[in-house]
């Protein structure tokens, strides 16, 4: 079980992570902390409210309660705190507690929000910008990304193979209304642009999330804080093949975290080995991994697209 942790805001930056670093070394668990590392600018996300599907996701996992109303006012009413500066002593503490950090993005709304559309000028200045960031906190250049929101495109992924990364996690399996993989085999993989396969290895989650999940009706249950990790844990029974699970420093790493406990200890018996991603890469570089075409779709219980694994066209070793 692969544990990708994203980090979104100042808030979850310097309580959610914390809580998690304490929590995964209590059960000697690995992990990936993913970092944005620039100006959090949450409050510019209100603008969502025009797409489909936004207020529904909203009412369902209660966005003021989990995030805080002062973090909705950066970059409106309150100036947004630049995360990488204010937070280093918070992001050095991650990597001396034994965890593999990486790059989440450089402004998480600014981000998600527009690189769908924007060229590869604007693209690799965002990400050079954030990996900038990163070395100058770490002391060392940056080794993965998950991208935020699962937002990419085609200049994005090129500049993972540019900066030399040779894994990352930007995408998702598709997912059927029960949280079922709607195909079993979806996993690792690389990419083609169309013309190019790409170097670096993706893995993808392969799980929903909580806000996904929170507030549905699946198979005649509403899905509540009682009974979502039990619900998670009948998806993962049997530990037939290796899982990506994304939590985030807002939400297990706050006030969800019991349920995070219970999911830890729930793995930890059905004999999955917690990892990070850097792990998880060591496990498959060798491995003959399916291409993949860079793939836009929608996933139950999360609003627009997104980045998905689409249909394998070939297979490459490397």
């Amino acid at each position: 079980m692969v544990l990708k942790i994203d980090i979104d805001t100042y808030r979850g930056t310097r309580e959610g992570t914390l809580n998690l670093v304490r929590m995964l070394s209590a059960h000697q668990a690995g992990a990936t902390f993913l970092f944005s590392l620039g100006p959090d600018h949450t409050g510019w996300a209100l603008r969502r409210a025009l797409r489909p599907g936004f207020f529904s996701k909203v009412s369902r996992t209660s966005v003021v309660e989990h995030y805080g109303l002062k973090t909705l006012m950066y970059g409106t009413l309150l100036p947004g705190p630049d995360i990488g500066k204010q937070c280093a002593a918070e992001l050095r503490s991650v990597q001396a507690a034994g965890f593999e950090c990486g790059i989440h993005t450089w402004d998480h709304v600014l981000w998600q929000d527009n690189v769908a559309q924007r060229d590869a000028g604007w693209t690799t200045s965002m990400m050079r910008k954030a990996a900038a960031r990163f070395s100058q906190v770490y002391g060392v250049a940056p080794r993965t990304h998950g991208a935020a929101g699962w937002q990419m495109n085609a200049a994005a992924f090129a500049e993972h193979d540019t900066a030399g990364y040779a894994y990352a996690s930007d995408g998702r399996c598709r997912l059927n209304e029960d949280g079922t993989l709607a195909n079993p085999a979806d996993g690792p993989h690389r990419l083609s642009d169309g013309a190019t396969v790409l170097k670096h290895v993706q893995l993808p989650t392969t799980l929903p999330t909580l806000d996904e999940l929170l507030g549905r009706e699946i198979n005649g249950v509403t899905i509540s804080t009682a009974n979502i990790a039990d619900f998670l844990l009948k998806l993962t029974a049997g530990a037939t093949r290796d899982h990506v699970y994304t939590l985030h420093a807002e939400l297990e790493g706050q006030k969800l975290a019991p349920i995070f406990e219970q999911l830890l200890a729930g793995w930890k018996a059905q004999g999955y080995q917690l990892a990070s991603m850097a792990d998880y890469y060591q496990k498959v570089q060798h491995q003959t991994l399916p291409v993949c075409p860079i793939t836009w779709g929608e996933l139950p219980g999360r609003s627009g697209q997104l980045i998905v694994q689409g249909e394998a066209r070939a297979a490459s070793r490397n």
